[in-house]
């Protein structure tokens, strides 16, 4: 059972930068970032792939965010620059095993879960 571990979360103005981490207990395909603002569904932010280390972003946070992985440490992180107030969210790792299926931005086929990480953005 593969256990995911986010910190880095916390208040900042809007404009502002932060930097979350996930460590993982282990190595898997697929790792991604989903967030989920009150009221709102869960949605993917951005996924990497271990192998080749390849991204993919949703739009809203294409040129701001940065998503990047340390194989060694099995830990994921999200560079996030140009902080908005709509980027406040609850911030969730999560780790899909290799399905033979792509990995996207959408949470079926993410089996493991941390729990959150909440960034707050203030105007």
């Amino acid at each position: 059972q593969m256990q995911l571990a986010e910190s880095g979360g916390g208040s900042v103005q809007a404009g502002g930068s932060l930097r979350l981490s996930c460590a993982a207990s282990g190595s898997t395909y697929c790792m991604a970032w989903f967030r989920q603002a009150p009221g709102k569904e869960r949605e993917g932010v951005a996924r990497i792939l271990r192998g080749n280390g390849v991204p993919l972003y949703d739009d809203s946070v294409k040129g701001r965010f940065t998503i990047s992985q340390d194989s060694s440490k099995n830990t994921v992180y999200l560079q996030m620059g140009s902080l908005k107030p709509e980027d406040t969210a609850m911030y969730y790792c999560a780790a899909k095993p290799y399905d033979g299926r792509s990995c996207g931005l959408v949470p079926d086929g993410f089996g493991y879960w941390g729990q959150g990480t909440q960034v707050i953005v203030s105007s």
